[in-house]
């Protein structure tokens, strides 16, 4: 048997680091099993329905590096792949289970399935849902409410009694009880659009798919969608149900914990590398002990029998740490690609680096490597190379527990040091400012942040001599000038 999964978004908001999740299990089991990876785009729920999610999907994607073999962009013979293409496919097949008595149209109004409801809440009825109506109604009594004008639905007809069985690869067998199914659930609305329950059954078969990779919340959808595969006399796929991603609360992820959308971890300067092994280990691993993976590791590795049942905590404290890892892997020359549209956007630099500005860049990535946690780091990092500090005041400049006599002394001292800067190395610069601390009775970061400040307009920069090499001991001289007038 030949492996088929896929990744079938709604496009009615940005794409979520969850749904990412399920897109990469279904991606690398597709491809360690030397199977198909499809993308079905569930866009049936017109009112909710977005363009520029729609676009996210694609874009998500692209930066991840992932690619489908089957798809709206991409063709397939198993197509269309956007589910508002298949709207009259839904219609016959759910026709043809009224046909077969396992499914009935209904002309419930509004108003009537609104008594129904409040009547259940008020008597507290064990029985919550659809009380069936029209289940059992001849088609002369049927026609009577057909011919008034209510829009028609069709409802599936759940069993009464029994239970359904459900084969996960990762929760082992389940049986639900068919009374604990939703009753008689609409599959086929009254605008001539199905329902995410038929169209998800109707084309997972049509498409070949062989295993259904998705989230645990969606267990309880899977007595019913077995039952649909019964009733059409279909061989239902292989579950593989995947822990939910929660916070450190134990609550499933949402916007309370921070990002959660693909394109705000994106925003915030994360690297694919690191958001694809990290989220690939929420509820994946490959053993006790290996963390980084690369893609085309993953592509290889990835198997279902590794996919734990217990619920991923989503750490971003941990997702940081790899982004720092994966920033630090790359090349020079590939980080200044990475950051040159960022510095841009902020201004310091042109779209088009000129040969001044590339040189800079090239001198600058050595030392701010090593610092970044998010490629958006770089513009605080590195703006002090192409513009003077501004607005610095004396609160600033004077270290905590110390004084505006001392920072002035701290300042002079290294304009001594900066005066002779081109005779020294970097030892040879931190050995000088180690022994002017020492003769002056100046703690040593006493003497050194005011210098950093100075020179660079924040705590956080660079290695400071690496910094003043590359900017240039002149102006660094004129900051520190700057800053000693600012004090006095």
């Amino acid at each position: 048997m030949s492996v088929r999964v896929r990744y079938a978004p709604s496009p009615t908001g940005m794409q979520h680091i969850g749904g990412i999740r399920t897109a990469l299990f279904n991606y690398f089991f597709a491809r360690a099993n030397g199977g198909s990876f499809v993308l079905r785009i569930e866009d049936t729920d017109r009112e909710r329905f977005h363009p520029e999610a729609l676009q996210d999907i694609y874009d998500s994607f692209r930066w991840l590096g992932i690619t489908w073999d089957e798809g709206p962009d991409r063709g397939g013979e198993y197509g269309p792949y956007l589910q508002s293409e298949r709207v009259e496919l839904y219609r016959q097949y759910a026709e043809q289970l009224v046909a077969a008595g396992q499914a009935y149209w209904a002309y419930d109004t509004p108003e009537r399935l609104e008594e129904m409801r409040r009547q259940q809440a008020e008597s507290k009825s064990k029985h919550q849902g659809y009380d069936r109506f029209f289940r059992d109604m001849d088609d002369a009594e049927r026609e009577h409410y057909r011919a008034q004008g209510i829009p028609g639905v069709i409802r599936f007809k759940v069993p009464l009694s029994g239970e359904t069985a459900i084969s996960d690869l990762v929760l082992g067998d389940i049986s639900r009880k068919n009374e604990d199914v939703s009753p008689d659930p609409v599959l086929l609305k009254s605008d001539g659009y199905p329902t995410y329950h038929l169209a998800n059954v109707v084309d997972d078969h049509l498409m070949g798919i062989t295993h259904i990779l998705r989230a645990q919340e969606w267990i309880p959808s899977a007595p019913l969608h077995v039952l649909l595969y019964q009733a059409f006399g279909w061989e239902p796929p292989q579950y593989v149900h995947l822990p939910m991603v929660m916070g450190k609360d134990g609550q499933k992820l949402s916007k309370r914990h921070g990002s959660t959308s693909l394109r705000e971890f994106i925003q915030g300067g994360y690297l694919p590398e690191a958001i694809i092994n990290y989220v690939t280990l929420l509820g994946w691993s490959y053993d006790d002990r290996t963390e980084f993976f690369t893609r085309e590791q993953l592509e290889q590795l990835f198997s279902a029998d590794r996919i734990a049942k217990s619920a991923a905590v989503f750490d971003y404290k941990k997702l940081e740490w790899f982004n720092g890892q994966y920033i630090r892997a790359k090349s020079d020359a590939e980080l200044k690609q990475l950051l040159i549209p960022i510095l841009a956007e902020a201004g310091l630099i042109a779209a088009a680096p000129d040969a001044a500005e590339q040189a800079v860049l090239d001198g600058a990535m050595p030392l701010v490597k090593e610092r970044l946690k998010f490629l958006t780091d770089a513009p605080e990092a590195l703006s002090f190379l192409f513009r003077d500090p501004q607005g610095l005041t004396p609160d600033e400049l004077v270290p905590k527990k110390s004084d505006a006599e001392t920072t002035v002394t701290a300042l002079q001292l290294a304009l001594e040091v900066l005066e002779g800067f081109g005779q020294l190395d970097e030892e040879g610069f931190d050995n000088r400012f180690k022994s002017l601390a020492e003769q002056h009775s100046i703690k040593i970061g006493a003497l050194l942040m005011p210098v950093r400040i100075a020179v660079t307009g924040s705590r956080m920069s660079p290695p400071l001599y690496g910094s003043i090499a590359l900017l240039g001991p002149d102006r660094a001289i004129e900051r520190i000038r700057s800053a000693i007038e600012i004090l006095q």
